[in-house]
Formats: C-alpha cells, structure tokens, sequence
C-alpha cells in the first residue's frame, strides 16, 4: 500500500447530542458542511474529542455511517475512525465496517486497563487489528496522557515496518519532540505523522509536520492556518504571537472544567452540539456566562471558523 501524507488541518469533531443526550447525527451533515467552509481537511472521528470511550459500539457506527454519507463523495476531505482499543473485537468490528462503508482509514491506540507491557506486544495488538482491514490505512494514535502506555513511537515504527503493510503512521498527542522527530527521520519519511497538540503546533512545524489533527481546529481553523503561515513565510515573530493565542484559547478549557469546554466555542460559533456525557462534566449556564466574557476578551470573533 502507498502511503499518503496528509496535510492540512484534520479536526477531532465531537460527537453530536441532543438535549435529553440522546446520539444525533442529522447534525452532522451541516458540521462537515462548515468544517470544510473553514479549510480542514479531514475529520478524526470517535476519538477523544469525540467521546469514542463513552458511546456504544452501534453508536459509533452510527457516527461513522453519517460521515460516510455525507463526506464519501469528497476526494479532498479524508475521514478517519478511531476504534478504541481495550477490546480487540470490538475493534476489529469497527475497523471492517469502517472500511465496508468506504471510510479512509482507521485509528487505535494502546488498552488502558490491561495495559502492553512492551513494544512487541503493542506491535501485535496492531498487526491484529490492521490484517483485518488489509486495504486500508491504519495509525497509531498515541496519547499516553490518558492510555498510560507511554512506549516510544519510534520503537513502534521500527516494529510495525514490514509486518504491517498499511501501517501508515501516528497520529502524536505527546510532547517527546526528540521521538516525534525520530518518527519524522524514519527511512526518510515513510511514515505519516499527525501531530496532535494544538498548543504546540508551532513547534511540530519546525520538525517539518505537515498535517495536524486537533479539536480546536472545529473553532478556531483560521488561527491556525495564519500560524502555518506565518511559519511558511519565516515570520516566526507572528508565529509565535498566534501560538500564545493558541495557548490562551486552549487555558479556558482548564478554567471551564476540560474537553467538554469545546462544546461551547461550539455555541459560540452557531452550533449546539449538546454536552459531554458522564463522567465528563459540563458548565452551568452562569459558567457559560462567564466563560463568554472570557472569550472576548481574546478577540475570538477575529480568528474564530465561521
């Protein structure tokens, strides 16, 4: 299989709710319709942001089926399911009907309660799943921060190259930049790495990323784009101004109480996609409150996705 190099901004979309957190994807179709109005060139569905570890295995399907119908047609926009990781059923479930529906590729990282004790057997974990979907593109999504398995990429690469014909890469959610780069040197490039810190592009882009997957990407593309480039025509003073903005924009998600503060830059750009489900919690509407002024105070209205 030849492996594609991405490029661009992929985003991490959330999972979409009602008001009684009931699962509902007609809101999808208009979230990929102004994900591709504001430049983003994929989407990273079912993952973090997207609450895979807290939906059912029919809902994620239901997630990736609504994708499929509305982004299949479109060359330029690449979807990419993430499977899970603590059963490998399930996840070779996911990955086959990811791959029957026409999705671009599927993503899994490390079990987080019976833990791999050791590259091999990480190695193996992903051998298994990937044969079961031989013509599609597999990665590695790597964030020890919250799998607890903080094995060196570079190691994996080395494990997987040759046993695993469409192992593609990794998408990299971890501040080991001497590993990243190492993954980056790798046979000359071979492997697509996605790098998956927005608070850090910046620094991604030195080591010659390419291609990002983020959540903040879903509110603030436009930020991100006017960094890349700034980076691109070496005006690494504006570079670094638009990464401390990154930075401050990313610091409300700490204030408002995490992942689920994504959801409400969500509002804030006109579309309601409802809250985070348990043991996520969400913001009162007088956190909300608060959390608007907040906002503005950063200037959002000029860098948000519109």
């Amino acid at each position: 299989m030849k492996i594609e190099h991405l490029q661009g901004l992929i985003s991490a979309p959330f999972t979409p709710f009602d008001s009684h957190g009931k699962l509902d994807v007609s809101l999808i179709p208009p979230y990929y319709a102004f994900l591709k109005r504001n430049g983003i060139t994929g989407a990273f569905i079912n993952g973090s942001t997207g609450e895979g570890v807290s939906i059912s295995v029919e809902e994620k399907k239901a997630v990736a089926q609504a994708w499929a119908d509305c982004s299949n047609h479109d060359t330029d926009f690449k979807v990419m399911v993430f499977l899970g990781g603590t059963c490998l059923t399930d996840c070779i479930d996911l990955a086959q009907h990811a791959y029957e529906i026409g999705l671009y590729a599927v993503s899994l990282t490390a079990p987080f309660y019976f833990k791999p004790g050791n590259v091999d057997t990480l190695a193996e974990i992903c051998i298994k799943v990937g044969e079961s979907v031989p013509n599609m593109p597999l990665y590695y999504y790597h964030i020890p921060v919250l799998t607890g398995v903080n094995i060196p990429m570079y190691d994996l690469v080395r494990a997987l190259d040759g046993k695993l014909p469409n192992f593609a890469g990794v998408k990299y959610t971890h501040e080991d930049f001497m590993d990243f780069q190492s993954c980056m040197s790798y046979e000359n490039g071979k492997f697509d790495m996605l790098w998956g810190r927005d608070e850090n592009m910046l620094s991604a882009l030195v080591l010659g990323a390419k291609g990002a997957v983020g959540s903040t990407f879903n509110y603030a593309a436009p930020l991100y784009y006017d960094l890349i480039d700034a980076f691109n025509n070496n005006d690494l003073v504006k570079a670094r101004a638009l990464q401390q903005k990154s930075i401050d924009m990313i610091r409300f998600l700490g204030k408002y109480g995490g992942i689920s503060v994504g959801k409400a830059y969500m509002k804030l750009v006109g579309h309601d996609l409802g809250g985070f489900r348990l043991p996520v919690k969400n913001m009162s509407a007088e956190q909300f409150e608060l959390f608007k002024k907040d906002v503005a105070g950063l200037n959002f209205d000029t860098f948000k996705s519109k």
